[in-house]
């Protein structure tokens, strides 16, 4: 499809009761289209569906002042977390209420109800439009189906359950009659969207056209669809721990497994590392197997917002979303497959709980670790890469050029470490490559979707080999034989947590399991201290957080203005707020 504009114009530009209320399509003297003409001509209505594909986030470092999600987790501290108007600063201060929000303009209530409401005109329109190929209508007709489930799922995973609206509100509608339905009911009308795109045999399961880089395939389906059936079989949404949710999650994941892998060619991408350094390749002979969306615009530079401040000497401007020692500690051994550190025996996380059984070593903390640790994480004495002709090492012991300095200052750690995932130390700062893309969906995702739903309605037995073939692509050995079922559980979160280490996940992980109060209160970092050829190491508290880990946060609050024109969604406000 080619990429071409249409002059789509939606009257109120905030929420979708604004939008909604009068005709989204305006004639205007200035060369804007009506709806007749959009769904008259062919190129015009391939146009729209562009329009809706545009309102996806872009995800990645690009929240405000440039901030990760994993910013306000327990992945990460934001270094630009004393910048008054940044994400960062703005989450531990509380900003987040029902007239504001820290993420406005990427996870955001107006945007997803503007896709959705552009979507539903879309499909209104669709089946009457002047396009000859039925075979293309009717994969146009897929992929909006698909794009309205994104929409809907990245809605009610933030907010909680939402009416489920199919067609363009009529004029004179009542909308304070709207209700809020069950999170079941809501997750039902998205499933059934996927699985009217699964059926759909003119959506094809990957894009292997470079020209069509963007648009969703079929696969993007089974992942929306895994995602949405195992948050709804979880503890946020399943209180009473219904197996039967979980059934549906498990088999909704073994069926897009044996789509994907065994009817299609989907498969794991070797190298982790370097998975994340390669935009997509479409083609015939594809390298990438893996990815099932990615972002088709690149989303910055990434060596100017996250780097090292040896690097900054050139152009390096923060050192950005740096991880945690929490993160750090959650990677297992590689020689014994073994958790190195199963919790802290205090509040603080100063004091870790090692496992005799792993290997691992306090005076050499970074020795045999899961090899996704060093694909993640710069740590003390990791190998950079050249700087100015010179070999670097990371030096983020006290008096080190990357030493941390936990004070008010971008440029350096105030964890102890840097971030190394996305980031290609082969391609020089100053020359301002845009050198990454979020991989919205990918195939690592859906076994371990399917291997927690599967563990928790059927026990371990069936769930070992989808974890473990992704522990086999990082190079890690199998899980032990004999696990119980609590303990799988365990080692599928932790293996979610360092498989999927700043995509986003943990953000809603830690919400949908309801562990939220245990985990993001705050993060440590480590401080190292040189002694000729000799180190200590100290753990101390970097950052501690007043707000964002309360009950409450579990889900965003509806916006005031949506819920002070809608009785139920006033008197059905989210709890806490």
């Amino acid at each position: 499809m080619e990429m071409k504009k249409i002059f789509i114009f939606i009257i109120g530009a905030a929420l979708f009761l604004a939008s909604c209320k009068k005709d989204p399509l305006n004639i205007t003297p200035d060369g804007r289209l009506t709806l007749d003409q959009v769904f008259k001509d062919q190129i015009q209505t391939e146009s729209f569906v562009n329009t809706i594909y545009g309102k996806i986030p872009l995800y990645f470092f690009n929240y405000n002042s440039y901030g990760f999600l994993a910013g306000i987790t327990d992945e990460a501290q934001d270094n630009r977390n004393t910048f008054i108007g940044g994400m960062a600063l703005q989450w531990q201060n509380g900003a987040l209420t029902p007239s504001s929000s820290p993420l406005a303009g990427m996870l955001d209530y107006s945007i997803w109800w503007q896709g959705i409401g552009y979507s539903n005109l879309f499909l209104a329109n669709i089946d009457n439009a002047n396009i000859s190929d039925t075979a293309k209508k009717s994969r146009l007709k897929g992929e909006v189906q698909m794009l309205r489930a994104f929409f809907y799922w990245e809605l009610v995973k933030q907010y909680g359950p939402m009416p489920a609206v199919s067609k363009p509100f009529a004029a004179g509608f009542d909308f304070s009659a709207l209700t809020r339905p069950s999170f079941q009911e809501v997750v039902n009308f998205i499933v059934s969207d996927c699985d009217a795109v699964i059926a759909n045999q003119n959506v094809p399961l990957r894009i292997t056209d470079a020209s069509e880089r963007g648009r969703f395939p079929k696969a993007v389906a089974y992942a929306i669809k895994t995602q949405a059936l195992l948050f709804n079989a979880s503890p946020l949404w399943n209180q009473s721990n219904d197996v039967s949710k979980w059934a549906a999650a498990s088999q909704a994941g073994q069926q897009a497994i044996q789509a994907l892998t065994v009817q299609g060619d989907y498969q794991l991408y070797q190298d982790y590392g370097q998975y994340f350094l390669k935009t997509q390749d479409l083609g015939g002979s594809i390298l990438d197997h893996e990815t099932i969306y990615e972002l088709p615009y690149p989303a910055g530079v990434f060596s100017v917002i996250n780097t090292i401040p040896t690097n900054g000497l050139i152009i390096g401007t923060s050192a950005g979303a740096c991880p945690s020692q929490e993160l750090v500690d959650s990677y297992d051994m590689q020689g014994t497959g073994e958790p190195a550190v199963l919790g802290y025996s205090d509040a603080d996380h100063l004091q870790p709980i090692i496992n005799p059984a792993s290997g691992y070593d306090e005076t050499n903390p970074y020795v045999g670790r899961d090899p996704r640790f060093y694909a993640t994480v710069w740590f003390d004495g990791s190998h950079y890469g050249v700087i100015n002709g010179v070999d670097h090492n990371i030096q983020a012991y006290v008096g080190g050029s990357d030493q941390l300095l936990p004070y008010l200052q971008f440029a350096n750690t105030r964890t102890g470490y840097y971030l190394r995932k996305w980031y290609d130390p082969l391609i020089p700062a100053n020359q301002l490559v845009q050198q990454s893309k979020w991989k919205k969906y990918r195939l690592a995702e859906i076994y371990l979707n399917y291997a927690e739903a599967e563990n928790e309605a059927n026990g371990p037995a069936n769930a070992y080999a989808a974890v473990n073939i992704v522990r086999s692509r990082a190079g890690m050995p199998n899980l032990p034989a004999g696990l119980t079922q609590d303990q799988m559980r365990d080692r599928i979160h932790r293996e979610r947590r360092v498989e999927f280490a700043y995509e986003e996940h943990r953000f809603w992980d830690v919400r949908r399991w309801k562990i939220l109060s245990q985990t993001d209160k705050l993060v440590t970092g480590l401080q190292i201290a040189k002694n000729g050829g000799s180190f200590t190491y100290s753990r101390f508290v970097t950052e501690r957080r007043g707000f964002g880990w309360q009950d409450k946060y579990l889900l965003f609050p509806i916006p005031l203005s949506e819920a002070s024109l809608i009785p139920d969604f006033s008197k059905n406000q989210n709890p806490g707020w």
